[in-house]
C-alpha cells in the first residue's frame, strides 16, 4: 500500500495556519477592546477639561462684562475697552474710584456749607423772635415742642431701625431653618449613601480583581495548549519521518527480494524443463541422446556454477536450504508488511482522534476566552460608572461642605450682631467651637434673641423705622469720608445735639429700646402739646 508524506502534510499544516490565524485576531480583538477603553477615558477627560475652561471663560466675559460697563459710563469707547488688556483695566477701574472719591469729597464739603449755613439761619431767626415782645414764651414754647419732635423723631428711628432688623432677622432665620432642616434630611440619608456606594465599589474592584485572574489562567492555559500542540506536532513529524524511512527500507528490501526470488524461479524452470526435453528426445532418437546429455550437462553446470556465484554456497543442500529460507523471508515480508498497514491505520485512527479533540479544546477555549472578555468588559464599564458615582458624591459633598460653611460664617455674623441682646437665662454652649452642633447652639441661641426683638418691636411702624434707618446709615458713611480737617461746628447748648449723639450711640450700642409704655406716653405728651398749640412743620432734611 502506497503511502507518503504529502498525502498526511498538508491537511495539518493548513489547520496550524488556520488556529495561528485565530490566535491573531484573538489578540486583535484584545488590544482594540484595551484601546477603545483607554479612548472612553480620554474623552471623558478631555470633556470634563473642556467644561472647566468654557466655565473660566464665561468668569472671565462676565469680568470683562462688567469693566466695559463702567468705562461705558464714564464715556469710554466699547470696542477699545473690549482690546484693553487685564493690566489697563485695572488701571481704568483704579482711575474711575479716584474720581468717585473726589466727588464725594466735592460732595461733603458742599453739604457741609448748606449745614452751616442752616445753623447759622437758624440762630439768626432764634435771636429775631426773642428780641420780639413777647417772643420768649413763644421761644420756650417752640423750643418745648422741638424737643418733643425731637423725642418723637428719635423714637421712630429707632423703631424703624428695630422693625427693619426684625424683618431682616425674620427672613434670615427663615432661611436657617430651611437649610438645618436640609441638612438634617441629608445627614439621615448621606451616610449610608456614603457606605453603600463604598462597598459596592469594593464588590466591583474585588470581581474585577477575579476576572483579572481569571483571564491570566486562562492566557497559560492558552500558552500552554499551544506549546503542548506544537511538541505533538513534532512529535507526530518525527515518528511520520521514521515510519516513512522504515517503510521504504522495508520496500526496498522485498524489491531485492523479489528480484533474486524470480531470477532463481527463472532459472529453476529451465532446469526442469530441460530433462523433460531430454526424455522425450530420448524415445525419438538415441543418437541425439548423447549430444542432448551433454547439452544438459554443460547446461546444468552453467546454471549449478551460476547458483553457487549468486548464493556463494557449493552443496546443493544448502542450495535448496537457501530457496526455502528466501519463501520464508518474503512470506515474513509479507506479513510484517500487513502489521505495518494494520499500525498506520490505527496511527491514522489516532491523528483524527486527536485533531477531534483539538478542534474541540479550540473552540470552547475561543468561546470561554470571548464571555470572559465580554465579562469583563462590561464589568470594567460599571466600575467606571461607580467611579463616576463616587466622583458625584464627592463634589457634591464638597459644595455642601462649602455650602455648610458659609452658613455657619453668617450664623456667627448674625450672633455678633445680635450679642448686645441679652437673653432672661443665657445658654451657655457647651460643644467645642470648631464643632457642628456650636452652629445649632448659636442659631437656638439668635432665634431666643430674635423672638424677643419681635415681641418688643410688635406694633410699631416699621416703614417709619428702616426708612430713618436708612437717612442715619448714609449720614454716617458720609462723615466717615469726611477730611480729617472738615470738622461739624456746633451748636450752643442745644439739646438736639445730644439726642443725635444718642442716635449715633444707639446704632453702636442697641441695647437701650424705647419699651412700649415708654413709647406711649411719650406719644400722648406730643399730641396733648400739639393739641394746645399751632402744629408744627417740620423742615426738610438734607
Amino acid at each position: 500500500m502506497p503511502f507518503s508524506a504529502e498525502t498526511v502534510h498538508p491537511p495539518l499544516h493548513d489547520q496550524v495556519t488556520q488556529l495561528q490565524r485565530k490566535l491573531q485576531m484573538l489578540e486583535g480583538n484584545r488590544s482594540a477592546s484595551c484601546e477603545g477603553s483607554r479612548l472612553g477615558q480620554s474623552i471623558l477627560q478631555l470633556r470634563q477639561e473642556n467644561k472647566r475652561l468654557r466655565g473660566e471663560v464665561a468668569k472671565y466675559s462676565a469680568g470683562h462684562k462688567h469693566v466695559n460697563t463702567a468705562l461705558l459710563r464714564t464715556g469710554v469707547d466699547k470696542d477699545a475697552s473690549l482690546n484693553m488688556p487685564e493690566k489697563f483695566s485695572q488701571e481704568a477701574i483704579a482711575t474711575l474710584d479716584q474720581k468717585t472719591l473726589l466727588k464725594i469729597r466735592c460732595l461733603n464739603a458742599q453739604k457741609h456749607t448748606t449745614q452751616t449755613q442752616q445753623s447759622y439761619f437758624s440762630q439768626l431767626k432764634m435771636e429775631s423772635q426773642r428780641l420780639k415782645p413777647g417772643g420768649s414764651r413763644g421761644a420756650a414754647d417752640a423750643q418745648k415742642e422741638e424737643e418733643a419732635a425731637m423725642l418723637l423723631r428719635v423714637a421712630e428711628n429707632k423703631l424703624g431701625k428695630t422693625q427693619f432688623k426684625n424683618k431682616e432677622a425674620e427672613s434670615i432665620t427663615a432661611n436657617y431653618l430651611k437649610l438645618i432642616s436640609h441638612f438634617q434630611n441629608e445627614s439621615f440619608t448621606y451616610s449610608g449613601q456614603m457606605d453603600h456606594l463604598e462597598a459596592e465599589f469594593l464588590k466591583l474592584t474585588e470581581e474585577l480583581h477575579k476576572l483579572q485572574a481569571m483571564n491570566t489562567k486562562v492566557q497559560r492555559s492558552k500558552d500552554a495548549v499551544k506549546a503542548e500542540l506544537q511538541q505533538l506536532e513534532e512529535l507526530l513529524h518525527k515518528k511520520r519521518k521514521e515510519r516513512e524511512r522504515t517503510i521504504a527500507a522495508y520496500r526496498k528490501k522485498v524489491v531485492d527480494d523479489q528480484a533474486q526470488a524470480d531470477k532463481l524461479d527463472r532459472k529453476t524452470q529451465r532446469t526442469v524443463m530441460q530433462p523433460d526435453d531430454l526424455s522425450s528426445e530420448a524415445q525419438h532418437s538415441t543418437t541425439v541422446m548423447a549430444v542432448e546429455e551433454e547439452k544438459v550437462i554443460s547446461t546444468f553446470e552453467e546454471v549449478y556454477r551460476h547458483i553457487k556465484e549468486i548464493t556463494g554456497v557449493t552443496d546443493t543442500q544448502e542450495v535448496v536450504e537457501r530457496f526455502t529460507s528466501c519463501k520464508k523471508t518474503h512470506q515474513d515480508l509479507d506479513q510484517l508488511m500487513e502489521e505495518n498497514q494494520e499500525v498506520l491505520l490505527n496511527l491514522k485512527g489516532q491523528k483524527e482522534h486527536l485533531n477531534r479533540q483539538f478542534e474541540d479544546m479550540k473552540y470552547s477555549g475561543e468561546a470561554k476566552h470571548s464571555s470572559e472578555q465580554q465579562i469583563l468588559v462590561e464589568w470594567e464599564h460599571q466600575l467606571q460608572a461607580q467611579q463616576q458615582r463616587c466622583d458625584g458624591a464627592k463634589e457634591s459633598l464638597e459644595s455642601l461642605v462649602k455650602f455648610f460653611t458659609t452658613v455657619q460664617a453668617g450664623v456667627e455674623h448674625l450672633a455678633h450682631k445680635l450679642q448686645h441682646i441679652s437673653l432672661t437665662d443665657d445658654i451657655v454652649p457647651e460643644v467645642c467651637p470648631d464643632s457642628h452642633e456650636f452652629v445649632i447652639e448659636l442659631m437656638t441661641q439668635c432665634e431666643m434673641k430674635l423672638q424677643l426683638l419681635h415681641s418688643e418691636l410688635e406694633g410699631q411702624d416699621l416703614a417709619t423705622i428702616s426708612k430713618e434707618l436708612e437717612e442715619d446709615e448714609f449720614h454716617i458713611r458720609i462723615e466717615k469720608n469726611l477730611p480729617d480737617y472738615n470738622i461739624r461746628v456746633k451748636l450752643p447748648d442745644d439739646q438736639t445735639l445730644d439726642a443725635f449723639k444718642d442716635e449715633e450711640e444707639s446704632e453702636e450700642d442697641e441695647a437701650e429700646v424705647i419699651s412700649r409704655e415708654a413709647l406711649k406716653r411719650q406719644s400722648q405728651l406730643i399730641i396733648d402739646s400739639k393739641s394746645k398749640k399751632k402744629p408744627w412743620k417740620k423742615k426738610g432734611k438734607l
